[in-house]
């Protein structure tokens, strides 16, 4: 359960930036901004004013809302009507309302459109996730302790990796084992038709075969309606296997890889696999409050380059300008560690670095890690061995 005060400061931080923007109200219906800024996650309507105190009107479980809400104003929904009478006795026609307009469907949307059509609707959900983006005590501590569920999950690797064993078999052992120390299951993503299954476990050429999915690697999967992931093809000898894995609890995850292999892979593989080792301890040491995201990933490309590794580098034919992303209650958040984004870091944010060099033919080799930023540089919330783990 998310702590009162907890609650209440997160919707201060959103109340004063919508003061200095001259919005009147924000209207939050996903549902990921509904438990970070409520506690719940049931279906409801969060109004919150830009002074006063906020109403969660639940549609479906009033009860359940009210078992996990640590907020006083809960209301049941009683129609649109009762909605609209809501906002207009809270805030005068004409005023601006925040819509979190990146993710709304548009035949809500237009409902909201037709509803509140004597006020004017804007979006609020990029103030929304640079509030989400820097994370409290209380979220770095959940994280904290699924950056143990993630060891736990490659040490669990380590010890069941087996010749001829398929990737799926693979994965759904490691998902079962995941899922008996906590994890939820469900791994949340913000971008329109993003979304994934725990994470991604492949060996050999599939971890460098190419999918929709938005990161450096994608994968077969099982059938072109879910086509990333992990495939059916068993595991050979000599070849890298990605294990790239996400672990939540409390509904916040950390995102993690590292590369196994059963004999040993070529050297150039080896020698690939290093130079993401060091990429990522440089960005590291650099990643500090006050950097620009872009200035992380400029380095780590000059370091690919330097390594004779650019062509290999978060891809090859269609690679992805972004070398680590922001992680919370979505695996999506800010900051996103990219080309030409000029956002500064700021102390509390949390994003993984993950440098990959994709070898199509071969596979995929590098590392991922967990990172807070601290005052004076990152602080990595997960462990685990480095190097490539020869079993």
């Amino acid at each position: 359960m998310i702590p009162q005060a907890e609650l209440l400061n997160r919707i201060m931080k959103l109340q004063d930036t919508m003061q200095k923007d001259n919005i009147a109200a924000a209207l939050l219906v996903q549902r990921a901004d509904l438990f970070y800024f409520s506690g719940t996650g049931q279906n409801a309507h969060l109004f919150i004013p830009a002074e006063g105190e906020p109403i969660l009107v639940v549609k479906k479980s009033v009860t359940r809302a009210q078992q996990e809400s640590e907020l006083e104003n809960l209301i049941p929904f009683k129609g649109w009507d009762e909605l609209y009478k809501l906002i207009a006795e809270s805030i005068s026609s004409g005023a601006q309302i925040g819509l979190e307009t990146d993710v709304l469907p548009a035949n809500l949307y237009f409902r909201y459109q037709k509803l509140l059509s004597n006020y004017s609707l804007v979006d609020i959900s990029n103030k929304i996730r640079k509030i989400r983006a820097v994370k409290s005590a209380h979220e770095i501590r959940l994280m904290r302790e699924a950056a143990k569920i993630s060891n736990s999950v490659f040490n669990h690797a380590g010890e069941i990796i087996q010749l001829g064993m398929t990737e799926v078999e693979l994965a759904g052992q490691l998902e079962s084992h995941a899922r008996s120390k906590g994890h939820q299951g469900a791994v949340r993503m913000r971008g329109f038709n993003q979304e994934l299954f725990y994470g991604h476990i492949m060996a050999g050429d599939n971890s460098a075969a190419i999918s929709f999915f938005d990161g450096p690697t994608g994968g077969s999967g099982l059938n072109p309606s879910f086509p990333q992931g992990a495939g059916a093809a068993p595991i050979q000898r000599n070849q890298p296997i990605l294990v790239d894995f996400v672990s939540i609890l409390g509904g916040y995850m950390v995102d993690q890889t590292r590369i196994f292999c059963l004999g040993n892979p070529p050297m150039h593989l080896l020698e690939s696999h290093r130079s993401a080792v060091r990429i990522k301890h440089t960005l590291a040491e650099m990643g500090k409050p006050g950097i620009l995201c872009s200035s992380l990933f400029d380095k780590a490309e000059k370091m690919a380059k330097e390594a004779g590794l650019a062509n290999h580098f978060m891809g090859y034919t269609e690679k992805v300008s972004f070398v680590g992303h922001g992680l919370g209650l979505e695996l999506d958040e800010l900051p996103v560690i990219a080309r030409g984004l000029d956002i500064p870091l700021e102390e509390g944010m949390v994003f993984a670095l993950e440098p990959k060099f994709i070898f199509p033919g071969e596979g995929t080799v590098g590392i991922e890690d967990t990172f807070m930023v601290g005052c004076n540089r990152l602080d990595q919330l997960t462990s685990f061995n480095e190097d490539i783990q020869l079993l």
